[in-house]
């Protein structure tokens, strides 16, 4: 039997998605690419991260891309557009399906969403194997939400959740707190759980597009990426202003797009933050270098639902990082037990602003957090984690 696979991958977020799951996913299949295996990928159209969607016919060299999604228009309300995402993926799965799991060796639904997956369930050959890839824990992040509305979707996404799990031939996670959040809450048998941290996807390509974007003899800060809910997007926003009130000759910068982002710019008076549009991917690691300090935030109770994608690429580049997550996570035993800088597990904004005032005085050991990175956030050790 060849080692080369016929693969179906299914998420709706695909390049040219700019950020988040879209970018992680569109290098992931570029890996398999590599390693020779035939891809197909039902995907929408991108939309994300302002919920707009552009029409794109973007190819990708090895790649069969079937893209759904062309006339769906999104609301404000976050609970309706992600209802409204959720099942128009699975209805153009289930379109789909039929035609494009013939021949196929293995399935790959990258979850959340998770819909489309239950959805096909009663419908997908049993003889493909199936090997779910995990992101986000949605009930994590659905915990403490009141209301009768909020209750009921954490229901369904329970129900949901569990059944795709648990038809999963195997699950890979981006963290162990992760897989033993789920582990515990699905009741999944452990054997068929691997973990395998996100991996770098930057390369030595330093541009020179955002010269006039950053003052050089200023302190840096930055937030950059998609910021929605788990990122805390309130309390950053205040943690910032503040901040730029009490260290000398900062600024700082929010590189982002959506309505979260719109609703902050709205909000800001202070000449000391600016607000800017996502950087290109091939701008990624100059923004790095120009960054004094790039924040990663985790809202308060959620680090067992995700680890950041964008985190082995910060490490990587040599940027120093401010991870502000929950006491006792992952990120913080990661930091902790290979002599990183810097994570915080407190919100308190006087709190934050002592660290990061310390992260920018220290003298931090760059060197060391690069190969400490290239070490452990490789896609070859992801890729032999979902055949093995």
């Amino acid at each position: 039997m060849s080692s080369k696979k016929n693969i179906l991958v299914l998420s709706p977020f695909f390049y040219p998605e700019p950020i988040s799951t879209g970018k992680f996913n569109t290098d992931f299949v570029k890996g398999l690419i590599n390693e020779g295996h035939k891809i197909t990928v039902l995907c929408f159209h991108p939309f994300y991260p302002a919920w707009k969607v552009k029409v794109s016919k973007d190819l990708l060299e090895g790649v069969r891309i079937i893209r759904g999604g062309k006339h769906l228009v999104f609301t404000n309300k976050t609970i309706l557009r992600r209802l409204i995402l959720e099942f128009s993926f699975a209805f153009f799965v289930l379109r789909k399906l039929r035609k494009y799991q013939k021949n196929k060796d293995l399935i790959i639904p990258i979850f959340p969403p998770s819909f489309a997956f239950y959805a096909i369930l009663p419908f997908l050959n049993r003889k493909i194997r199936k090997v779910g890839m995990v992101h986000d824990l949605q009930e994590v992040y659905s915990e403490g939400k009141s209301g009768v509305l909020n209750k009921i979707v954490r229901f369904f996404i329970h129900k949901i959740e569990k059944k795709c799990y648990q038809n999963c031939d195997k699950l890979l996670f981006l963290s162990n707190e992760m897989k033993m959040q789920a582990a515990k809450t699905y009741s999944l048998d452990e054997q068929k759980l691997e973990v395998q941290y996100p991996f770098i996807t930057i390369k030595d390509n330093i541009t020179n597009d955002l010269v006039s974007v950053f003052d050089s003899s200023k302190i840096n800060i930055v937030y950059s990426g998609a910021l929605g809910e788990k990122q805390n997007p309130a309390q950053l926003f205040n943690f910032f202003s503040e901040a730029s009130k009490k260290i000398e000759n900062s600024a700082f910068y929010f590189f982002s797009e959506g309505e979260t982002i719109q609703r902050l710019k709205k909000l800001n008076k202070n000449k000391n933050i600016s607000f800017n549009d996502l950087v290109k991917k091939e701008n990624l690691e100059e923004l790095y270098r120009k960054s004094s300090v790039q924040i990663i935030p985790q809202k308060e109770n959620t680090s067992k639902g995700s680890l950041p994608s964008k985190l082995p690429n910060l490490l990587a580049s040599g940027c120093r990082v401010l991870v502000i997550t929950d006491p006792k996570s992952e990120i913080e035993h990661f930091f902790v037990d290979n002599n990183l800088d810097l994570v915080v597990t407190n919100w308190d904004v006087e709190i934050l602003i002592e660290k990061l005032t310390l992260l920018i005085s220290k003298k931090v050991d760059l060197q060391h957090q690069k190969e400490i990175a290239r070490k452990t956030f490789t896609i070859d050790k992801m890729i032999d984690k979902v055949f093995r």
